[in-house]
């Protein structure tokens, strides 16, 4: 077993790209003039993300503007789910985001039927909220690597831990 070879599949959130794209949007925020006396504002707590804005219209737009600069930071909008738009105190509106974190067991099934159906001489194991892939040949694990990434899944995965 020494000699084999492994990497392990995750998905999650870089916090400090997180944080930024939020500085970045709520400066933006502050300069726009559409946002000039509003109640816009952008709070998280470490779980979730919560903007509270005064009408659906400047929410959506403070939501594109999240997405726009956590895109240009490398954060996966598959990362968030995304909560309704509800009504909140002071006539604003609030929307809640929740950063993704970790392979769920159902989700890592799925993943693991993929790798096997590959038919290549690699073990897939989950292993708290992440899956390891490991195999004596370094190019089955990137066949496999380039297989997770081609395919449409419902998380960004990331492939950490190469060795």
């Amino acid at each position: 077993m020494a000699s084999d070879s492994s990497f392990d599949v995750v998905s999650r959130v870089d916090t400090q790209e997180l944080d930024n794209a939020l500085n970045q949007t709520r400066k933006e925020i502050e300069n726009r003039f559409d946002f000039k006396h509003s109640k816009t504002s952008i709070e998280y707590d470490g779980k979730k993300i919560t903007l509270i804005s005064d009408d659906e219209l400047k929410m959506r737009n403070v939501v594109d503007m999240f997405q726009a600069k956590a895109v240009r930071r490398g954060i996966d909008l598959k990362a968030f789910e995304y909560g309704e738009v509800e009504p909140a105190a002071g006539a604003t509106v609030r929307q809640v985001l929740t950063p993704r974190s970790g392979i769920t067991k159902d989700q890592s099934r799925e993943l693991m039927v993929h790798i096997k159906n590959l038919k290549l001489k690699v073990t897939a194991q989950f292993q708290d909220e992440q899956i390891r892939v490991s195999a004596k040949n370094k190019d089955d694990l990137q066949k496999v690597i380039t297989s997770l990434k081609a395919m449409e899944f419902e998380l960004p995965l990331q492939f950490v831990n190469y060795r």
